[in-house]
Protein backbone atom coordinates (compact mmCIF):
# COMPACT_ATOMS: atom_id res chain seq x y z
CA UNK A 1 0.00 0.00 0.00
CA UNK A 2 1.49 3.75 -0.82
CA UNK A 3 1.36 6.39 1.84
CA UNK A 4 -1.01 8.86 3.57
CA UNK A 5 -1.06 12.35 4.03
CA UNK A 6 -3.55 14.28 6.00
CA UNK A 7 -4.48 17.91 6.14
CA UNK A 8 -6.24 19.21 8.67
CA UNK A 9 -7.35 22.91 8.68
CA UNK A 10 -9.08 24.99 11.54
CA UNK A 11 -9.66 28.58 11.46
CA UNK A 12 -10.93 30.57 14.15
CA UNK A 13 -9.91 34.18 13.27
CA UNK A 14 -10.37 35.66 9.70
CA UNK A 15 -7.55 38.52 8.06
CA UNK A 16 -10.86 41.15 6.98
CA UNK A 17 -13.23 40.06 8.96
CA UNK A 18 -13.02 40.33 13.29
CA UNK A 19 -16.86 39.73 13.74
CA UNK A 20 -16.93 36.55 12.63
CA UNK A 21 -14.22 34.80 14.75
CA UNK A 22 -14.89 31.34 16.34
CA UNK A 23 -13.45 29.59 18.85
CA UNK A 24 -13.43 26.07 18.31
CA UNK A 25 -12.27 25.37 14.68
CA UNK A 26 -8.30 25.87 15.78
CA UNK A 27 -9.00 22.61 18.55
CA UNK A 28 -10.67 20.51 15.96
CA UNK A 29 -7.58 20.56 13.48
CA UNK A 30 -4.91 19.93 16.64
CA UNK A 31 -7.44 17.42 17.62
CA UNK A 32 -7.61 15.48 14.50
CA UNK A 33 -4.41 15.61 13.96
CA UNK A 34 -3.84 13.56 17.48
CA UNK A 35 -6.44 11.18 16.78
CA UNK A 36 -4.85 10.33 13.60
CA UNK A 37 -1.37 9.89 14.86
CA UNK A 38 -3.15 8.05 18.17
CA UNK A 39 -5.32 5.65 16.66
CA UNK A 40 -5.40 5.58 12.66
CA UNK A 41 -1.80 4.99 11.90
CA UNK A 42 -0.37 8.12 10.93
CA UNK A 43 3.12 9.50 11.66
CA UNK A 44 3.85 13.01 12.58
CA UNK A 45 5.25 13.70 8.89
CA UNK A 46 2.16 12.54 7.49
CA UNK A 47 -0.02 15.32 8.98
CA UNK A 48 0.02 18.86 7.58
CA UNK A 49 -2.10 21.18 10.14
CA UNK A 50 -2.82 25.11 8.89
CA UNK A 51 -4.51 27.41 11.27
CA UNK A 52 -5.80 30.34 11.22
CA UNK A 53 -3.17 32.69 9.26
CA UNK A 54 -1.96 29.69 7.70
CA UNK A 55 -4.71 28.60 6.37
CA UNK A 56 -5.03 30.75 3.11
CA UNK A 57 -7.07 29.74 0.07
CA UNK A 58 -3.84 29.40 -2.04
CA UNK A 59 -2.02 27.52 1.18
CA UNK A 60 -4.80 24.84 1.60
CA UNK A 61 -4.97 24.92 -2.41
CA UNK A 62 -1.17 23.87 -2.76
CA UNK A 63 -1.25 21.36 0.13
CA UNK A 64 -4.49 19.93 -1.66
CA UNK A 65 -3.32 20.13 -5.05
CA UNK A 66 0.45 18.23 -3.88
CA UNK A 67 -1.58 15.45 -2.56
CA UNK A 68 -3.24 14.71 -5.24
CA UNK A 69 -0.26 14.82 -7.39
CA UNK A 70 1.41 12.70 -5.15
CA UNK A 71 -1.54 10.13 -5.61
CA UNK A 72 -1.92 10.28 -9.42
CA UNK A 73 2.41 9.04 -9.31
CA UNK A 74 1.51 6.43 -6.79
CA UNK A 75 3.06 7.38 -3.88
CA UNK A 76 -0.41 8.39 -2.04
CA UNK A 77 -3.35 5.85 -1.38
CA UNK A 78 -5.62 7.33 1.40
CA UNK A 79 -5.99 11.02 1.54
CA UNK A 80 -7.60 12.60 4.72
CA UNK A 81 -8.64 16.25 4.41
CA UNK A 82 -10.71 18.01 7.19
CA UNK A 83 -11.92 21.64 7.76
CA UNK A 84 -13.42 23.62 10.43
CA UNK A 85 -14.32 26.94 9.73
CA UNK A 86 -17.35 29.03 8.18
CA UNK A 87 -19.20 27.72 5.47
CA UNK A 88 -21.35 30.57 3.06
CA UNK A 89 -22.68 30.42 -0.65
CA UNK A 90 -21.74 32.07 -3.80
CA UNK A 91 -23.21 32.07 -7.30
CA UNK A 92 -23.77 28.80 -9.19
CA UNK A 93 -20.67 28.87 -12.03
CA UNK A 94 -21.39 25.33 -13.56
CA UNK A 95 -25.15 25.26 -14.20
CA UNK A 96 -25.50 21.84 -11.74
CA UNK A 97 -27.08 23.68 -8.47
CA UNK A 98 -31.06 23.69 -8.71
CA UNK A 99 -31.08 26.62 -6.68
CA UNK A 100 -28.16 28.75 -8.07
CA UNK A 101 -26.22 28.64 -5.36
CA UNK A 102 -22.42 26.76 -4.68
CA UNK A 103 -21.44 26.30 -1.25
CA UNK A 104 -17.99 27.86 -0.17
CA UNK A 105 -15.62 27.22 2.65
CA UNK A 106 -14.03 30.14 3.98
CA UNK A 107 -10.42 30.56 4.35
CA UNK A 108 -8.50 32.90 6.47
CA UNK A 109 -7.65 35.82 3.75
CA UNK A 110 -11.63 35.51 2.85
CA UNK A 111 -12.53 38.79 1.33
CA UNK A 112 -14.76 40.60 -1.23
CA UNK A 113 -14.68 42.18 -4.74
CA UNK A 114 -17.17 43.61 -6.78
CA UNK A 115 -20.43 43.21 -4.18
CA UNK A 116 -19.03 39.40 -3.36
CA UNK A 117 -16.97 36.78 -3.05
CA UNK A 118 -13.48 37.51 -4.37
CA UNK A 119 -12.45 34.13 -6.09
CA UNK A 120 -9.23 34.33 -5.26
CA UNK A 121 -9.98 34.48 -1.52
CA UNK A 122 -13.26 31.53 -1.40
CA UNK A 123 -13.04 27.61 -1.68
CA UNK A 124 -16.11 26.66 -4.01
CA UNK A 125 -17.80 23.54 -3.80
CA UNK A 126 -16.74 22.93 -7.59
CA UNK A 127 -13.23 23.88 -6.98
CA UNK A 128 -12.89 21.07 -4.69
CA UNK A 129 -15.03 18.27 -6.77
CA UNK A 130 -12.64 19.51 -10.45
CA UNK A 131 -9.54 18.71 -7.83
CA UNK A 132 -10.58 15.48 -6.15
CA UNK A 133 -11.95 14.14 -9.48
CA UNK A 134 -8.06 13.82 -10.49
CA UNK A 135 -8.11 11.53 -8.18
CA UNK A 136 -6.80 7.42 -8.97
CA UNK A 137 -9.75 5.03 -8.86
CA UNK A 138 -7.95 3.06 -6.36
CA UNK A 139 -7.10 6.31 -4.25
CA UNK A 140 -9.19 6.49 -0.95
CA UNK A 141 -9.95 10.10 0.04
CA UNK A 142 -11.56 10.51 3.33
CA UNK A 143 -12.99 14.60 3.60
CA UNK A 144 -14.62 16.31 7.23
CA UNK A 145 -16.31 19.64 6.93
CA UNK A 146 -17.42 21.03 10.18
CA UNK A 147 -19.18 23.77 8.55
CA UNK A 148 -22.77 25.46 7.86
CA UNK A 149 -24.12 24.94 4.36
CA UNK A 150 -26.78 27.26 5.09
CA UNK A 151 -28.43 30.31 6.58
CA UNK A 152 -31.35 28.98 8.43
CA UNK A 153 -29.44 30.20 11.36
CA UNK A 154 -28.81 27.93 14.86
CA UNK A 155 -32.46 26.65 15.89
CA UNK A 156 -32.72 26.17 19.57
CA UNK A 157 -29.39 27.67 20.68
CA UNK A 158 -28.94 28.47 24.04
CA UNK A 159 -27.88 31.84 25.07
CA UNK A 160 -24.87 33.18 27.55
CA UNK A 161 -20.99 33.12 27.27
CA UNK A 162 -20.56 30.20 26.06
CA UNK A 163 -23.75 29.68 23.93
CA UNK A 164 -22.82 27.74 20.24
CA UNK A 165 -22.89 30.01 17.49
CA UNK A 166 -23.63 28.84 13.91
CA UNK A 167 -20.40 28.50 11.59
CA UNK A 168 -21.65 30.19 8.93
CA UNK A 169 -21.04 33.75 7.16
CA UNK A 170 -23.79 35.25 4.79
CA UNK A 171 -22.87 36.48 1.12
CA UNK A 172 -21.91 40.13 0.69
CA UNK A 173 -25.42 41.89 -0.57
CA UNK A 174 -24.56 41.91 -4.11
CA UNK A 175 -23.49 37.88 -4.58
CA UNK A 176 -26.48 37.17 -5.76
CA UNK A 177 -26.92 39.84 -8.03
CA UNK A 178 -25.79 40.78 -11.41
CA UNK A 179 -22.50 40.46 -10.86
CA UNK A 180 -21.85 37.02 -10.82
CA UNK A 181 -18.61 34.73 -9.38
CA UNK A 182 -17.78 34.28 -12.87
CA UNK A 183 -18.05 38.17 -14.21
CA UNK A 184 -15.31 38.64 -11.21
CA UNK A 185 -13.19 36.41 -12.94
CA UNK A 186 -14.25 33.12 -10.93
CA UNK A 187 -13.37 30.07 -13.33
CA UNK A 188 -13.16 26.48 -13.72
CA UNK A 189 -11.52 24.01 -15.89
CA UNK A 190 -15.20 22.44 -16.91
CA UNK A 191 -17.77 24.07 -19.19
CA UNK A 192 -20.50 26.04 -17.07
CA UNK A 193 -22.98 23.52 -18.52
CA UNK A 194 -21.75 20.37 -18.12
CA UNK A 195 -23.79 19.50 -15.08
CA UNK A 196 -21.21 17.17 -13.81
CA UNK A 197 -22.58 15.47 -10.62
CA UNK A 198 -20.41 16.74 -7.48
CA UNK A 199 -17.91 15.20 -5.70
CA UNK A 200 -16.91 15.28 -1.93
CA UNK A 201 -17.65 18.62 -1.54
CA UNK A 202 -21.20 19.74 0.27
CA UNK A 203 -23.80 17.89 2.36
CA UNK A 204 -26.81 16.45 0.82
CA UNK A 205 -25.70 16.77 -2.52
CA UNK A 206 -24.95 12.78 -3.05
CA UNK A 207 -21.70 10.46 -2.98
CA UNK A 208 -18.41 12.06 -3.91
CA UNK A 209 -17.31 11.92 -7.64
CA UNK A 210 -14.93 8.61 -6.90
CA UNK A 211 -15.70 4.93 -5.59
CA UNK A 212 -13.62 5.44 -2.98
CA UNK A 213 -14.48 9.07 -1.77
CA UNK A 214 -15.88 9.40 1.48
CA UNK A 215 -17.50 12.86 2.95
CA UNK A 216 -18.68 13.61 6.37
CA UNK A 217 -20.04 16.45 6.98
CA UNK A 218 -21.76 18.41 10.58
CA UNK A 219 -25.31 18.84 9.44
CA UNK A 220 -27.45 18.75 6.03
CA UNK A 221 -27.12 20.59 3.54
CA UNK A 222 -30.58 23.06 4.76
CA UNK A 223 -28.60 23.32 8.80
CA UNK A 224 -26.00 24.82 10.22
CA UNK A 225 -23.27 23.20 12.65
CA UNK A 226 -22.37 24.41 15.75
CA UNK A 227 -19.20 25.88 17.43
CA UNK A 228 -19.73 24.88 20.69
CA UNK A 229 -18.36 24.61 24.67
CA UNK A 230 -17.48 21.23 25.92
CA UNK A 231 -15.94 20.28 29.06
CA UNK A 232 -14.22 23.35 29.57
CA UNK A 233 -12.64 24.19 26.15
CA UNK A 234 -14.30 25.02 22.26
CA UNK A 235 -15.05 22.74 19.79
CA UNK A 236 -17.23 22.13 16.50
CA UNK A 237 -20.42 19.82 17.61
CA UNK A 238 -19.31 17.55 14.95
CA UNK A 239 -15.43 17.05 15.31
CA UNK A 240 -16.50 17.08 19.26
CA UNK A 241 -18.80 14.02 18.89
CA UNK A 242 -16.92 12.60 16.03
CA UNK A 243 -13.61 12.12 17.99
CA UNK A 244 -15.74 11.00 21.25
CA UNK A 245 -17.12 7.92 19.33
CA UNK A 246 -14.14 6.79 17.44
CA UNK A 247 -11.38 7.11 20.21
CA UNK A 248 -14.49 5.53 23.24
CA UNK A 249 -15.09 2.81 20.97
CA UNK A 250 -11.25 2.54 19.42
CA UNK A 251 -12.38 2.77 15.84
CA UNK A 252 -13.86 -0.74 16.05
CA UNK A 253 -17.45 0.84 14.66
CA UNK A 254 -18.39 1.15 10.83
CA UNK A 255 -18.40 4.40 9.63
CA UNK A 256 -22.19 4.36 9.17
CA UNK A 257 -22.22 3.18 13.06
CA UNK A 258 -20.15 5.75 13.57
CA UNK A 259 -22.06 8.51 12.43
CA UNK A 260 -25.17 6.53 13.96
CA UNK A 261 -23.62 7.00 17.50
CA UNK A 262 -22.84 10.30 16.58
CA UNK A 263 -26.89 10.97 15.27
CA UNK A 264 -28.04 9.54 18.48
CA UNK A 265 -25.51 11.68 21.37
CA UNK A 266 -26.63 14.75 19.56
CA UNK A 267 -30.35 14.11 18.88
CA UNK A 268 -32.12 16.82 21.21
CA UNK A 269 -28.24 18.89 22.04
CA UNK A 270 -28.14 20.35 18.56
CA UNK A 271 -30.16 21.11 15.47
CA UNK A 272 -27.58 19.66 13.08
CA UNK A 273 -27.47 15.87 11.68
CA UNK A 274 -23.64 14.42 10.56
CA UNK A 275 -24.20 13.37 7.48
CA UNK A 276 -22.12 10.18 5.98
CA UNK A 277 -21.69 10.18 1.95
CA UNK A 278 -19.92 7.20 0.84
CA UNK A 279 -20.63 4.05 -1.49
CA UNK A 280 -21.92 0.59 0.50
CA UNK A 281 -18.37 -1.16 0.73
CA UNK A 282 -16.71 1.73 3.07
CA UNK A 283 -19.68 2.93 5.08
CA UNK A 284 -19.87 -0.55 6.17
CA UNK A 285 -15.68 -0.47 6.73
CA UNK A 286 -13.75 1.35 9.90
CA UNK A 287 -12.37 4.49 8.98
CA UNK A 288 -9.13 3.22 8.13
CA UNK A 289 -8.43 -0.38 6.89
Amino acid sequence: MAGKKALLVGINKFANYSQFTLNGCVNDAKDMAALHKDLLGFKAGEITTLTDAKATKANIMSNLKTMVADAKSGKLSYLVFSLSSHGTQMNDTSGDEPDDMDEAFVPYDIAEKGGGWDPAHIISDDELHDLFVQLPAGALLEVYLDTCHSGTGLRGADFGPHAPRARYIAPPEQEFGRKTARMRGFTLSRPPSSNAKKGAVAAGKGVAAGAHHTLWTGCKANETSADAYFDGRYNGAFTYYYLKVVRETQNKLSRKDVVAKMRTLMKGKFAQNPQLEANASNRAQAIVY
